[in-house]
């Protein structure tokens, strides 16, 4: 995604003598790109955040990732898709829920953190967010405490 960025650029020491701001002098010319992954990293970074997912993708992207997470990298894009236009985005996130989290209102939650987060960090319009909640993660039964082996001390011989 290229963007024309016709900014105004503030010139050091051309500004007032009494209040020391740099005055704005010129606008600057330049393009600003913004690549899919940019993008998709930061629509996955803001899913994750919500309360109740429990990953991002899709079953082999999740092996893929569980992988990775084992060396020491993680891909933070996993999960995500990202259509980006001259102004505008469009997002479809796969996702692993936690049993127990109301899938509608996480789906919703997602949406708003998804615009929220593209939007201010990277100044698209979200046009649409698509969620696709592929399974639901059920934890195991709890592990119950391993009994503590107490051994008696022994008192010194004397």
């Amino acid at each position: 995604m290229e963007y024309q960025n016709p900014q105004p650029v503030a010139v050091p020491g051309a500004g007032p003598l009494a209040t020391g701001l740099p005055a704005v002098t010129h606008l600057a010319g330049g393009r600003t790109v913004i690549s899919d992954a940019a993008v998709a990293k930061v629509a996955g970074i803001a899913a994750r955040s919500v309360p109740g997912v429990y990953s991002l993708g899709s079953g082999p992207s999740r092996a893929l990732g569980a992988i990775r997470d084992a060396v020491g990298s993680s891909d933070h894009a996993a999960g995500v898709r990202v259509e980006v236009g001259e102004t505008q985005v469009a997002v479809d996130i796969d996702l692993v829920a936690v049993y127990g989290t109301p899938l509608h209102a996480l789906a919703d939650q997602i949406r708003a953190a998804v615009y929220s987060a593209v939007e201010e960090l990277v100044g698209l319009q979200v046009i649409e967010v698509n969620v696709e909640i592929n399974d639901v993660y059920v934890p195991g039964p709890a592990k119950p405490a391993a009994p503590v082996e107490v051994r008696p001390t022994r008192e010194p011989l004397q």
